[in-house]
């Protein structure tokens, strides 16, 4: 008997940023050598782990939103940690302040304990106590909440959520889990995605195509406040050679039916 595998709780920021025709995203090129989505242009983002699950039980290191209403604090928590271990954007704030951590604090910081961090040598938990921060958990927006197909080896339970990026954190790729790192329109990743440019995840894609119907960050922002978020879980099949995934029309995409590449 086969056993399912399970999916692994994840979670992704797409950090907006305004320009002078729309806005930006933040998004990374994946290392080849790296087990999962190798080589792809994604967002931010990664598994939750013991670490923020640690944090949950530690209310003044966070402020903001309510536990109890969407999703779990976890992975708001794991998408704060993971953006500042893979860019070194970090949404938080001083104790006691209304402001966002001031740009060149949060380079400090990250100079200081990104890569020890990565490496497992220091907790997150620790980072935000020793420098008395808190995180901004209320400037993510959930967006999107999608599931791997069943049958697949490797499946993740991931929330996205959209946030502004905190002004002048730039963000930089870390040059082991991703080699390179880019601001660009949801126009500019989706024609480098048909032209060979970049290879995108399904997910990634079609997240991309809704956030490109938006003019502006606060229009992004406005939009998803307001909508219902309908979990994805693709089924996939087969029409001859084609490989098909069937994804819920009620979750608001650009179709139901798509060929499959397997990206």
């Amino acid at each position: 008997m086969t056993v399912e595998a399970a999916a692994r709780p994840a979670s992704t920021i797409v950090l907006l940023r305004q320009a002078a025709a729309g806005f930006d995203v933040f998004m990374m090129v994946r290392n080849y050598q790296v087990e999962f989505a190798s080589g792809a242009l994604v967002f931010p983002g990664g598994s939750v782990d013991a670490g923020d699950r640690d944090i949950v039980g530690r209310p003044e290191l966070y402020a903001g939103v309510d536990g109890s209403v969407g999703p779990a604090l976890e992975f708001r928590i794991a998408a704060i940690r993971e953006t500042f271990e893979e860019s070194g954007i970090l949404l938080a704030r001083p104790r006691g302040s209304d402001a966002l951590v001031a740009a060149s604090r949060a380079a400090e910081i990250e100079a200081a304990h990104r890569k020890a961090l990565c490496d497992g040598n220091i907790a997150f938990a620790q980072i935000l106590a020793d420098n008395e921060l808190v995180l901004a958990l209320d400037l993510l927006v959930p967006y999107a909440h999608w599931i791997t197909p069943e049958k697949l080896p490797k499946r993740f339970d991931t929330w996205f959520f959209l946030a502004e990026a905190p002004p002048e954190q730039l963000g930089m790729h870390d040059g082991w889990e991703t080699t390179d790192s880019i601001w660009l329109s949801p126009r500019e990743a989706l024609d480098g995605g048909d032209s060979g440019r970049f290879t995108l995840p399904f997910p990634t894609t079609r997240n991309l195509i809704r956030l490109g119907q938006q003019p502006s960050v606060a229009a992004a922002l406005d939009h998803a406040r307001a909508q219902s978020i309908v979990t994805v879980l693709p089924i996939m099949s087969k029409d001859g050679d084609k490989r098909l995934l069937r994804i819920p029309a009620e979750a608001g995409y650009d179709g139901e039916l798509f060929e499959f590449s397997g990206a």
